[in-house]
């Protein structure tokens, strides 16, 4: 199996994983945690320990109490753009470099950081608590002192801890004793592995005998166990006990395991921890959190690049127009500090907090209520998803299993008739085969005795051929014993290794045929007259994933009559059961309408055929050499023309709304895949249901290769086929990585849907970096299991369904929703906005940066090239604060379509997949409207100042609060009342702070009508013709979203 390969993760140049994969930190080789050795664990004694083991904690923070501020200004700082305005403000302690105020530097930079840190340390702080309280569960421990209190946190290895029922496994344990009288008990694994199938345990033979779990203290015992390693379905290790007489040796496998983060689903269990913390298999299946950084915020990172490139441009030519005279390197210097504008520090402000106010947007919808934002950084990538990578169970599905179609071949039972079963099932138990309603006809009798008993057959045979124990609980009212003496109906629970069984049975219980008694050897059925059937269980073959079927040989007590039954899938089942020509047929549209199908059938076995059976089955047992292969010829010597009975349809519920859901996924232009624990035919049955590939796509089911020569012949048989969803097993996927990872990762990108089934906790992970690597476009993962964690860390935005298999994935996740249908507006909607309302804020910052640059340039170039500010002091950090701030920043609340209109058209999302509203293109467009309006406004104050150099300020910084204030209107296309209240406040505070700024502007000229009509003129002049530009593209020319409005 490919889930026993340990996987490498491939090296990407964009990760930032700064914790060592093998302990707390890079010295951990001096912890004892360096390398993983197999130990020897005694029962019950931890000091008795060869070597230091991890503490077991579960620890999803990125820093800890001493690396948080380091980390963060090291993450902030590594950053171009960052770092630019530190080395800036640290340039004014300079005196020959000192431009004005050191607070016009420091204080900016100050205010990002201290945003910055603040964000880091509320997530810091909620991760912290949510790992607290995993940590802190309370567990029972065996010790010589009796039955201790002890916190998940404190659990040593050695420790003997008793699991409660439906409590979470808190370490790897050997499996020791349990509580259920047959000597074993079940486990969900479903946020280990994704599969929902309930696994069986069994205890260690010697330690399940002793009188009482107290005695587990009272024997010289340990076990040995191998080093830690990343395999969930494989385990070696032996059982000793020392003070046996003889000493007893026992040999430990997978069954005698209960791995961490699995949950106990029957009885009460004891067990030894050998494995904690970091050793767990749960954890060394998970990849360690990354700092995630936006694609956006990387493009904006560029953006920043070439702003400073052109700053430096602007200064080398500033002094290379002054023939480099004197200090010029001084001069340089000084021009750079003077044209810092350019590059803004309030761009990193207002994006940050613009993602804070998306990421209060989308927690306040109330369309897709629960919604939490975990990682505030990123809300804009949910704008740009390509590839789409969903866990199956749980996340599509509701993990809720209902029996929908019951087919005989001639006769097809749904839902609507079930009734006429139960009639046939009464009739079978309640009326003597002679006694016949003497009113019908002959033929009519044999026909209806025909059906009935076929009914009756296939029924019964549902009712038998399965794993499933009935167990009983007191509720209340009745104990234990006493329901398991009377079979009561109201205290009775189901257990099995599938939830299909468990279907199965509860569907025959419905139709008057109930479970109600099993144990090794015999099982026990109740008719619908109350009548108890008692049948011995001779023989039991097992469902494995290469047999694809399960059969059992039981004996009749009433009759003797010695049965096999059988059930499994179609594709097996048909050369095994006797010639017909419904069975494909049938098979094929049941498939098509989501079912899982089983076909059963039946054989019966003269006392004499079973006795020669068992004698050549119990041979074949003992054999040392090739021993399953001559297992499975015997037991394949009985099925040969079988008695199909019928075929039962059972349908895995998908969750609300998941087929639209995907259909809007598709028209957005993203790509679904889907990543599943679960079996092949279970997956492709979920695919075709959810719609994930339509009706008119073909599937190409990957054969099994093991070989390079296999994966090649397969690659090209897969080649040839178009639009076609691909259907491919982990080991399968394994081997086409290893061999021919680029040739498989181009056709499977080529795909309209790709479902990969068996996969790997790590595999998963692994498809998702191979994804970003060979498309460069961004993924999405959604799952709801433990299994998930490490694709939903390892995609650019991880997304956790908070459903029946824990909290784990949405705790691990940048975003958590409450059902899979909340992802269309998750990205329809919040995530569309997001990106374009980010996009027009930069570019907006980016312009009112430009437009005071252009002027400061076109300042210094008429007086002599001389390195003076244009304005200083407070009229440059107020021009990007409460002049300007509130009407810019208030771009966040623009939407160019409704929230209806963004999810009946998810064509408009396509269109973002091409990163236009961020582009070179757009940005040239900034730049230029930004150079062509400080032209005009220091040109016109130039030109309209009078005597005094102070009234070219007034003139022409009032006309640019005026031009960026008009810029904001012409930019918004949905108006807010908040966007009209930020415009009027800006206004309003620099209306009201002229009388203060008597130092910079002369207040009584801004009083004469000479200076009101100056202003008009420059400030229409600078804006008229970009709206009569805009009204002529919007005429002639308008975007894909205006023909929606319109």
């Amino acid at each position: 199996m490919t889930d026993n390969i340990p996987l490498q993760p491939v090296r990407h140049k964009k990760r930032h994983d700064n914790k060592n994969r093998n302990g707390c930190c890079p010295w951990s080789r001096c912890c004892g945690m360096g390398d993983f050795r197999p130990r020897t664990v005694w029962l019950g004694h931890p000091e008795k320990r060869e070597q230091r083991y991890p503490r077991n904690v579960i620890n999803n923070q990125k820093y800890n109490f001493f690396t948080f501020l380091p980390g963060v200004l090291f993450n902030q700082f590594k950053y171009f753009f960052n770092l630019y305005f530190l080395l800036l403000a640290c340039s004014q302690f300079v005196n020959e470099l000192r431009l004005g105020a050191l607070y016009t530097y420091w204080v900016p930079l100050g205010f990002v950081l201290i945003i910055t840190i603040m964000r880091e340390a509320i997530e810091e702080i909620r991760c912290y608590c949510r790992d607290k309280e995993v940590n802190s569960q309370v567990y029972s421990k065996l010790s010589t002192r009796g039955t201790v209190k002890v916190k998940s946190s404190g659990i040593q290895v050695g420790d003997l801890i008793i699991v409660e029922k439906n409590q979470r496994v808190p370490a790897d344990m050997i499996f020791l004793r349990t509580s259920e009288r047959n000597g074993s008990c079940f486990l969900r694994t479903d946020q280990l592995d994704g599969e929902t199938d309930w696994k069986l345990r069994l205890p260690v033979a010697c330690t399940q005998r002793l009188p009482t779990a107290a005695d587990l203290l009272q024997i010289r015992s340990y076990v040995y166990a191998e080093e830690p390693n990343i395999d969930i379905h494989n385990f070696v290790g032996t059982f000793t006990r020392e003070d046996g007489d003889p000493p007893v040796n026992e040999s430990l496998s997978m069954e005698n395991t209960l791995w961490a983060s699995t949950v106990i689903a029957s009885g009460t269990v004891v067990g030894v921890v050998i494995y904690t913390g970091k050793e767990l298999r749960s954890v060394m299946n998970t990849s360690n959190p990354r700092h995630k950084v936006g694609l956006f915020d990387l493009e904006v990172n560029c953006l920043t690049k070439i702003l400073f490139g052109a700053l430096i441009v602007v200064s080398l030519v500033m002094v290379a127009l002054q023939h480099f005279a004197g200090r010029w390197y001084l001069q340089i210097f000084r021009f750079l500090l003077l044209f810092s504008n350019i590059v803004p520090i309030s761009l990193r402000v207002n994006l940050d907090m613009g993602k804070m106010v998306f990421s209060w947007m989308i927690r306040r919808d109330s369309k897709i209520p629960g919604t939490v934002v975990r990682a505030s950084t990123i809300p804009e990538q949910l704008g740009r998803i390509s590839y789409l990578l969903t866990d199956k169970t749980g996340t599509l599905t509701q993990n809720e299993m209902v029996f929908r179609r019951l087919h005989l071949g001639t006769v097809a039972y749904g839902m609507d008739s079930m009734d006429e079963v139960q009639s046939h099932v009464f009739s079978a138990y309640t009326q003597p085969s002679h006694e016949l309603p003497a009113s019908r006809a002959p033929a009519a009798t044999k026909v209806r005795k025909s059906i009935s008993s076929r009914v009756h057959e296939a029924v019964k045979a549902i009712a038998l051929v399965h794993c499933v124990t009935p167990v009983y609980e007191a509720n209340g009212v009745t104990d234990q014993a006493e329901a398991e003496q009377h079979y009561e109906d109201t205290c009775r629970v189901y257990q099995a290794a599938s939830p299909d069984e468990v279907s199965l049975v509860q569907w025959t219980e419905s139709v008057g045929l109930t479970l109600v008694g099993r144990d090794q050897s015999s099982m026990q059925l109740r008719t619908p007259s109350g009548q108890i059937l008692n049948f011995t269980i001779l023989q039991m073959f097992p469902f494995t994933y290469e047999n694809k079927r399960m059969g059992i040989i039981v004996r009749d007590e009433s009759t003797g009559e010695i049965s096999f039954y059988m059930k499994g899938a179609d594709v097996v089942m048909a050369g095994i059961v006797q010639y017909n020509d419904w069975l494909e047929e049938e098979c094929g549209n049941m498939a098509r309408e989501g079912l899982r199908v089983l076909v059963v059938s039946k054989k019966s076995l003269t006392e004499e055929q079973y006795q020669d059976f068992e004698a050549r089955y119990i041979q074949a047992k003992l054999s040392v050499h090739d021993r399953s292969l001559k297992v499975a010829t015997v037991i394949e010597s009985l099925e040969m023309e079988m008695e199909l009975l019928c075929l039962t349809g059972v349908e895995d519920q998908l969750q609300a709304d998941v087929r639209p859901t995907l259909e809007i996924l598709r028209n957005a232009g993203i790509k679904v895949w889907m990543l599943t624990g679960d079996k092949m035919e279970t997956a492709t049955c979920t695919a075709k249901n959810a719609h994930l590939v339509t009706r008119n796509q073909d599937i190409h089911i990957f054969r099994s290769v093991t070989t390079r020569g296999e994966a090649h012949l397969e690659l090209n048989a897969f080649r040839r086929k178009h639009d076609c969803a691909l259907v491919i097993s982990g080991d399968s996927l394994e081997v086409c990585l290893k061999f021919y990872e680029y040739e498989f990762m181009e056709l499977a990108c080529q795909c309209p849907a790709v479902v990969c089934c068996r996969c790997a906790p790590t595999q998963k992970a692994q498809i998702v970096r191979l994804l970003q690597e060979r498309t460069g476009k961004l993924t999405c993962a959604v799952g709801d299991g433990g299994n998930d964690v490490s694709m939903i860390q390892e995609a650019d935005c991880g997304v956790g369904v908070e459903g029946k298999e824990g909290k784990q994935a949405s705790l691990a996740a940048d975003f958590s929703v409450t059902q899979f249908k909340h992802l269309g507006r998750l990205l329809m909607v919040h995530g569309r906005n997001s990106y374009k309302r980010s996009a027009g804020l930069s570019q907006f910052v980016i312009h009112r940066s430009l437009c005071i640059s252009t002027m400061q340039a076109v300042f210094s170039s008429v007086f002599y090239f001389a390195s003076v500010p244009l304005y200083q002091g407070f009229l440059i950090i107020g021009y990007s604060t409460i002049y300007t701030m509130f009407p810019v920043f208030s771009l966040v609340l623009d939407k160019d379509v409704k929230s209806e209109v963004a999810m009946l058209y998810p064509e408009l999302y396509k269109d973002l997949l091409k990163g236009r509203p961020l582009s070179f293109k757009t940005f040239l467009i900034w730049v230029l409207i930004s150079i062509y309006q400080g032209s005009i406004i220091m040109y016109g104050a130039l030109l309209l100042f009078e005597s005094e150099f102070v009234h070219i300020v007034a003139i022409s910084f009032t006309s640019l609060i005026l031009t960026e204030l008009l810029m904001v209107a012409l930019t918004i296309q949905t108006w807010h009342w908040l966007m009209i209240v930020a415009e009027l406040l800006s206004l309003a505070c620099y209306i009201a702070s002229l009388v203060f700024l008597h130092e910079f502007i002369d207040v009584y000229f801004i009083a004469t009508l000479s200076f009101l009509w100056k202003v008009t003129v420059i400030t229409l002049v600078s804006c008229l013709p970009l709206y009569i530009l805009k009204y002529l593209r919007r005429r002639f020319s308008p975007p894909s979203y205006s023909k929606l409005t319109s």
